[in-house]
């Protein structure tokens, strides 16, 4: 039996995965990028996902990357703004042998669609905290964390197999 060739080995992807993870990640945690990309960005998202506790009829403000009511407020830091999952999408994205216009599509679709789970993951968890504050901590540590994780690798795994077959055919 024939293996995918160089271009395909697994060993190939896992080293461009872990290069692509550690560039990614270095990016994003140096002070330049964190202060003018990042916080802006988290801040985004506070923004919509207080938009979609007002349509649940919570009366929130937003002030940067705080969400607060008179009952509960909460601070959307860095790992909560699904950016983590979206680069580790990203990473599996990039370092997979599809062309770059499958991977920019795949990149693209992917962190809409992570990005998406995350407003609800932090409309949810503030309506838990609001509602339900003794599930908050667990809601929030082991169901949406994991949940929002297994979303991207979900996704990869869904683009991953169609850019295959695409590719086979």
């Amino acid at each position: 039996m024939k293996g995918a060739g160089r271009r395909g080995s697994p060993r190939r992807f896992l080293l461009l995965f872990g290069l692509f993870l550690l560039i990614f990640y270095v990016a994003v945690s140096v002070r330049p990028m964190d202060t003018h990309v990042v916080t802006p960005f988290t801040a985004a998202v506070a923004r919509v996902s207080a938009s979609l506790l007002r349509l649940l009829g919570e009366p929130v403000t937003v002030s940067g990357t705080v969400i607060s009511s008179d009952r509960f407020s909460v601070d959307i830091e860095n790992g909560c703004n699904g950016l983590e999952t979206a680069l580790l999408l990203a990473a599996a994205i990039f370092a997979f042998p599809a062309t770059w216009k499958a991977r920019a599509a795949g990149f693209l679709a992917g962190f809409a669609a992570v990005e998406a789970v995350n407003f609800v993951r932090v409309a949810t968890l503030f309506w838990i905290g609001v509602h339900r504050p003794s599930l908050f901590g667990s809601a929030h540590t082991l169901v949406w964390q994991t949940a929002v994780v297994l979303f991207g690798v979900g996704f990869f795994v869904v683009w991953a197999n169609r850019v295959a077959k695409r590719r086979t055919a």
